[in-house]
């Protein structure tokens, strides 16, 4: 049987939909026997994987072979015994925040600019929902943050659509991600992007000021500027625990790289020894505190047992 190779766009009921060019229809692929016993980190086959498939007597398709990955959006709990993985074969990630309902958290920035960082996938980092700004102070702060670092920054709002057009931009080519806490308006950007795609949105709690996930199950949208975009449950309980090191934490915030080699201590945590070039650094104002105490937070839960 000709073998022929795909991208799966879906995946749900032990079946998965496969698609074979950017024009075509999914067509709907089961999982070879062999391949369910093969070691591979969280699930054996997630949307974005690269997959090869044959065609059978009876018409019906066959995963016969699943590509190696590039990379992966990959999410633990815990201990970090359960490994999840979300989506495969990244080419960027956009971590939405709102500018309120609900408050922006730059912990939950941290701990995802972590994850993409370590799997090597470009982030950015979206300010959503501008159009509810009170003060350009309270924007310009968190703005100003990560684009000293190196980031990009793009501030939107569904409602006057301001950033839509860069968004576009981004996301014209390869699988974007879109991770964001509940109720930050993820669905409502790519329903401004793609209107026809329709994804159900949900109301901020006055009381608590969060929101609830809409999306159930994950699945890769192909959008018509050509770009793909994964819209996937389960970020916000993203942790780090056996994906990230303690010893490489260090290395994924990128502010602290031009520092660690001066600490005087080779395996320095950048918390408690003396002479440490990262906390001088701190202490004047080239690594912003924010930013410092995620890295403690980080490094003291890859520590817990």
């Amino acid at each position: 049987m000709e073998e022929i190779t795909g991208v799966v766009h879906s995946v749900g009921g032990g079946s998965y939909q496969v698609v074979f060019s950017p024009e075509g229809a999914p067509v709907e692929a089961y999982l070879r026997g062999r391949l369910k016993l093969e070691d591979r980190v969280g699930d054996q086959v997630v949307i974005g994987d690269r997959v090869g498939t044959a065609q059978a007597a009876d018409g019906s398709y066959v995963i016969e072979k699943v590509f190696p990955r590039e990379n992966a959006i990959v999410r633990s709990r815990g201990s970090g015994a359960e490994i999840k993985v979300l989506v495969a074969n990244v080419d960027r990630a956009l971590l939405i925040v709102a500018v309120r309902r609900p408050q922006p958290r730059v912990g939950f920035i941290d701990r995802m600019l972590v994850l993409v960082e370590s799997e090597g996938i470009r982030p950015l980092v979206v300010i959503n929902k501008m159009d509810l700004m009170e003060a350009e102070s309270e924007v310009e702060v968190l703005e100003g943050v990560y684009r000293s670092i190196g980031y990009d920054v793009i501030r939107t709002s569904t409602v006057t659509n301001e950033g839509i057009d860069r968004l576009a931009l981004e996301t014209a080519r390869g699988i974007t991600v879109f991770a964001g806490q509940s109720g930050v308006g993820k669905s409502s950007l790519i329903n401004s992007l793609e209107p026809q795609v329709s994804l159900r949105t949900a109301q901020v709690s006055a009381r608590s000021g969060t929101g609830r996930h809409t999306t159930v199950r994950a699945r890769l949208i192909p959008f018509s500027n050509g770009g793909l975009l994964a819209d996937t449950p389960g970020f916000s309980d993203a942790g780090v625990k056996g994906l990230v090191t303690q010893s490489g934490l260090d290395s994924l915030f990128p502010e602290f790289l031009p520092y660690t080699s001066d600490c005087q201590f080779r395996n320095c945590s950048h918390l408690h020894e003396p002479g440490c070039s990262v906390r001088v650094a701190l202490s004047g104002g080239a690594i912003h505190s924010s930013r410092f105490e995620s890295y403690r937070m980080l490094y003291s839960e890859l520590q817990a047992s």
